[in-house]
């Protein structure tokens, strides 16, 4: 109780300008992360009393940030491939694995009441299915009273990672549906909020809303999250237990500095929206990401406990060894 009191007023206000000191390592981008990021920015004060600033603006600031060198460091839900990375002289690792949840506003329906197929996903977002009551919807939901009222669909104004996997799963069903930051949405009634927590106030003002946010939004604001189908065919409630289910089939390789996009996993248990989160850092400032390193160093060792309250599944101890020697081989541990 005591972090969602922490969270709430963050997370639903927009993103304010924070006053940063010559001697803070200032970091910005990607929102998906930021709930867990601003516990551990704030833990590591205290231990060590070194300031990180990490400012959620969305994962294409960061991007755009990072390259052109106004911060230290940067967070992106969009993995960056090799030839990018090399192209804007980066380095690239996860931090921790998250997911994606469909929130939704809709009187008389709780929590996870809501089952959600693949089909009905896909039409709610590409704009076939615009009322509640839709078939496709109702076959699945037969105990629930759906009301026949238009569907605002709520999506990120900013270029945002989340979009990016969440897109990535919806691409997987529909591939008329591409895979973008910032997609050009075809539903019927659509609302866009500038970051999760822009998304995830405009489905609590909005009935008869549904939208694509990170969990621990969902958590921390109280808010209703649909079951969804997986590719198994199975209406997987979001869970951490789901989401560490789902997180087991990533595979990483420091070879290719840890590119993966884990949507839609297989398994049974699997829930099917999930992704990690990534840093980036400029290979010039090898100093400055010594200091960056030596953060998430201790993040790795005293933040698995705050990520699993926030609904974040740690990185396994064989994944942070291999992100240890990729910081040794890069010389910036």
């Amino acid at each position: 109780m005591v972090m969602k009191k922490m969270f709430t007023a963050a997370l639903i206000a927009s993103v304010t300008a924070v006053t940063v000191y010559a001697e803070e390592l200032k970091g910005r981008g990607a929102s998906f992360p930021a709930p867990l990021y601003k516990v551990w920015t704030s833990e590591y004060y205290k231990a060590t009393g070194v300031k990180v600033n990490y400012t959620p603006t969305g994962s294409g600031d960061g991007v755009k940030s990072i390259t052109k060198r106004m911060v230290d460091f940067a967070g992106s839900d969009t993995p960056l491939k090799q030839k990018e990375l090399k192209k804007e002289k980066l380095h690239m690792f996860p931090t921790v694995v998250g997911s994606v949840v469909l929130a939704y506003n809709l009187d008389g329906i709780k929590d996870g009441e809501l089952k959600l197929s693949r089909k009905a996903i896909a039409g709610i977002f590409n704009g076939t299915i615009t009322h509640w009551d839709d078939q496709a919807i109702a076959e699945h939901n037969a105990e629930l009273q759906l009301p026949h009222e238009p569907i605002t669909v709520a999506v990120r104004a900013d270029k945002s990672g989340t979009t990016f996997n969440f897109t990535y799963f919806l691409n997987q069903i529909d591939e008329k549906i591409k895979v973008s930051k910032k997609p050009t949405w075809k539903a019927n009634k659509v609302i866009a909020g500038k970051s999760n927590s822009g998304v995830s106030a405009n489905i609590q003002q909005i009935k008869n809303s549904i939208g694509y946010i990170e969990y621990s939004y969902k958590m921390t604001l109280g808010l209703s999250a649909a079951q969804v189908e997986n590719k198994e065919g199975q209406f997987i409630t979001p869970t951490l237990e789901s989401f560490q289910d789902a997180a087991k089939y990533a595979t990483w390789t420091p070879d290719n500095d840890f590119y993966a996009v884990i949507g839609d996993p297989a398994g049974v248990t699997s829930y099917p929206i999930v992704a990690a989160t990534f840093l980036l850092l400029p290979e010039e400032k090898q100093a400055t990401n010594k200091n960056v390193t030596k953060f998430m160093e201790w993040a790795f060792t005293q933040g698995d406990a705050p990520a699993v309250e926030l609904g974040y599944v740690p990185l396994p101890k064989e994944t942070k060894d291999q992100i240890r020697a990729y910081w040794e081989a890069k010389g910036i541990r």
